[in-house]
């Protein structure tokens, strides 16, 4: 299951939407498509459902959002903003870093 990390806050702009990691200061803007995404994520929708989403959306080729969708995926992951499982546990075990748990 797709979650977003326990320590991102986001706030909606007009251009999108900017995400702030408490835990590292990181901040990150996303625009409209990357917001829907994230959007699509906190609703409980999987990568497939996501893909088909935002293909209907943007009246795109399935096969360049499926990869544009899966790369997206992947940054955040990288950026710990995606956790994958327990809604609110960053998928890396950065969780409980500081607390030794």
């Amino acid at each position: 299951m797709l979650t977003i990390s326990s320590t991102i806050r986001r706030t909606a702009t007009q251009d999108g939407t900017v995400l702030l990691d408490i835990e590292s200061g990181q901040m990150y803007r996303l625009n409209s498509v990357g917001s829907k995404i994230l959007e699509l994520i906190a609703a409980g929708c999987d990568q497939r459902e996501i893909t088909d989403r935002i293909s209907a959306l943007c009246r795109a080729d399935i096969d360049v959002v499926e990869a544009d969708v899966r790369a997206f995926l992947d940054s955040l992951s990288r950026n710990h903003i995606l956790g994958q499982g327990e809604p609110g546990t960053a998928r890396g075990g950065r969780r409980g870093l500081r607390d030794g748990r």
